[in-house]
């Protein structure tokens, strides 16, 4: 059955990975129409999250925000397939990097790093950040159900220098190659919705007390990894800079979940500037009524 879906659904990606991009938008807005109008996918959860990051806001500046995002949505689902015919000069014109140095100075001290974002504007393509580096660069990643299609996208991450590491297996990974003497890098998108368990942390993301992920921290301070924010921004449609910030290159001096603060302080920021880039399908508050103890 995997295989019959795969088959079915390959000549689609295909075709939508050859169009232009002048036309890969055309397309885009007709599915942000049929989606948006008359699917209203994930519209209850888009709108929900929104009037909880955003309380008090108006019915007309939420519609306002949701359109935007959709037709963004689209855009980068649409992005992740053309990917797959999109050539090293092509990637370079429509997504830089402003100031790679940040990166560069730890290769000259010879320390992996740990580039920590959330999912928001292009994080699909910040794994053609393996164009620029001499350390091989992996982004951790939710495997897909259909065996098939994962390898498919393991190929497109390939084609830019970019490999995946299961999140189910990321840090005894990790530890694996640190061990082993290999330098690299390491892209979590960390603000994912994690299960509540008694001893994890809750803290407010976007004015709403839920679990956050600790594991790019955890691993950070085991390993004494650099750790680097890395800040997307949407120039127009289809092209997009990233800008890195140095969060810490000592983790282990640092008080516990001080990174993770950090962190979802500076995401929190990018998103009140731009809240139509950010991932609002994500069911990030599912767990708010779960909490356990304070912190």
């Amino acid at each position: 059955m995997q295989r019959l879906v795969y088959i079915f659904v390959y000549p689609f990606i295909y075709l939508f990975a050859s169009i232009p991009f002048g036309l890969l938008y055309i397309v885009s807005d007709f599915l942000r129409f049929f989606i948006y109008n008359f699917l209203g996918y994930r519209k209850n959860i888009v709108r929900q999250n929104i009037k909880l990051a955003f309380k008090g806001i108006s019915n007309k500046k939420l519609r306002q925000i949701e359109k935007k995002f959709y037709t963004h949505f689209c855009d980068i689902t649409l992005e992740a397939l053309k990917s797959l015919k999109m050539s090293e000069k092509e990637m370079k014109e429509r997504f830089v990097f402003k100031n790679i140095e940040v990166l560069k100075q730890f290769e000259e001290k010879k320390q992996s790093i740990i580039i920590i974002m959330g999912h928001y504007s292009s994080w699909e393509w910040m794994l053609s950040l393996g164009y620029y580096m001499s350390f091989k660069g992996y982004g951790i990643y939710t495997p897909l159900m259909n065996k098939y299609l994962n390898q498919l996208v393991q190929k497109i991450r390939k084609k830019h220098h970019g490999y995946l590491i299961s999140r189910y297996s990321a840090i005894e990974t990790m530890k694996k190659k640190d061990k082993e003497g290999e330098l690299a890098f390491y892209g979590f998108a960390s603000d994912q919705s994690p299960r509540p368990k008694p001893n994890i942390y809750w803290r407010n993301f976007l004015g709403v007390k839920v679990p956050v992920f600790m594991g790019a921290e955890l691993i950070a301070r085991e390993l004494n990894f650099a750790i680097v924010y890395a800040r997307v921004n949407r120039i127009r449609r289809g092209y997009y800079e990233a800008e890195f910030k140095l969060l810490t290159e000592n983790p282990r001096k640092t008080k516990k979940y001080e990174i993770t603060d950090i962190f979802t302080t500076w995401l929190e920021k990018d998103i009140y500037n731009d809240p139509t880039q950010y991932l609002w399908t994500h069911n990030r508050f599912k767990h708010r009524h779960k909490i356990t103890r304070k912190d």
